[in-house]
């Protein structure tokens, strides 16, 4: 509306400039107009000025909700997977550290804090000992759905739906390549946070074996 104005108020203009350039009697005095004119002038200049001006502002503040969203998004993924657990202190957390070894999946979902105080999950085909941080991935926490279960898919979609789940061997082939890299994040953000404690076995694939070296040389691959 206020763009239309200004174009009204241009014409208008226009047209009385006209008048008094041709010198015609029927204009009540040149001088008058013009100045007349150079206020509607200077009027429509503030108009688009501040119009720049505000448009300058929603770009401002746009930015800021960009950024605060990410961060939201960055902090809250790190509050899922590496910052989940810190500070907890429980009986479960005081379990004695897990001995390496590779689970299929029948034997990772015994792991789900229902059946033992042990709490296990998996991401991109490593199981991490989450037990320390039982109040969130629990029975009765906020994403005690990936509780003894591969949590791939449903943290690649952040998806807390069962749904997003399977009870079968995933392999994550329909994952697209943000997906894949969303995956991979998850899981550095749970080795720098939890203990692993072996692979997620494929069907038919065979445990290691691990000695007593490999178990204690590095508990955080």
């Amino acid at each position: 509306m206020a763009a239309g104005d200004g174009d009204v108020k241009l014409g208008t203009l226009g047209s009385g400039s006209e008048s008094s350039s041709d010198g015609s009697s029927e204009s009540p005095g040149g001088a008058g107009a013009a100045a007349e004119g150079g206020g509607w002038a200077a009027a429509v200049l503030a108009l688009l000025t501040g119009g720049g001006e505000m448009l300058l502002n929603v770009a401002l503040v746009a930015l800021v909700l960009l950024g605060a969203y990410r961060l939201w998004v960055r902090w809250g993924r790190r509050g899922l997977g590496s910052g989940a657990g810190a500070g907890e202190e429980s009986p479960a957390a005081s379990l004695p550290r897990m001995k390496k070894r590779d689970f299929s999946l029948e034997q990772l979902r015994q792991y789900d804090g229902s059946r033992t105080p042990r709490i296990l999950l998996a991401v991109n085909g490593k199981v991490f000992d989450v037990t320390k941080g039982s109040k969130f991935y629990g029975p009765a926490g906020p994403y005690g759905i990936f509780a003894g279960r591969d949590a791939s898919r449903g943290l690649a979609t952040f998806c807390l739906d069962k749904d997003a789940l399977r009870d079968e061997y995933d392999d994550l082939s329909d994952l697209n390549a943000v997906q894949m890299e969303s995956v991979r994040e998850w899981e550095m953000q749970f080795k720098e946070k939890y203990d692993y404690v072996g692979r997620l076995l494929k069907p038919g694939e065979e445990p290691s074996e691990y000695t007593d070296e490999e178990d204690t040389k590095d508990h955080n691959i």
